[in-house]
């Protein structure tokens, strides 16, 4: 088994990332780092490296168990990388899944099903109205 891999390689075969494609994204903007460090796509990884990735508004940190190219199944990853991510960045990824919700005015955005039915009520007689009134005129 190789002890190198690389970095955007290992990020997608470890499902960290959907596509490798977005792994290298993630690398070339400056979202993977190591010990502080941007990495580039091709950069080796060792196993024992710790690698975080910033997913905003969380940044998680993994340490590279086993350095892989192909992609293995969701049951295989806990041999693939150990999860080390502080757990105060889960909380701010709560919080900002609440304040998501809490944040938003009422009447702004899309409306809801209640929102609609009241719309089309209010629409309908109206058009119904004009169509009595055409009809009077002939």
């Amino acid at each position: 088994m190789n002890d190198v891999a690389r970095i955007d390689k290992w990020l997608w075969a470890a499902r960290i990332f959907k596509t490798r494609g977005m792994a290298a994204d993630a690398c070339k903007n400056g979202r993977v780092t190591i010990n502080g460090i941007p990495l580039k796509p091709s950069r080796t990884i060792k196993v024992g490296e710790i690698v975080s990735v910033k997913k905003p508004p969380v940044t998680y940190s993994f340490e590279v168990l086993k350095a892989i190219e192909q992609r293995v199944g969701a049951k295989l990853l806990p041999e693939v990388y150990k999860n080390v991510t502080d757990p105060k960045q889960y909380e701010l990824l709560e919080m900002s899944r609440i304040s998501g919700f809490v944040d938003r005015a009422r009447g702004t955005g899309r409306p809801t099903k209640k929102d609609r039915r009241q719309l089309d009520a209010f629409v309908e007689p109206a058009m119904f109205g004009f169509d009595d009134f055409e009809d009077e005129e002939e």
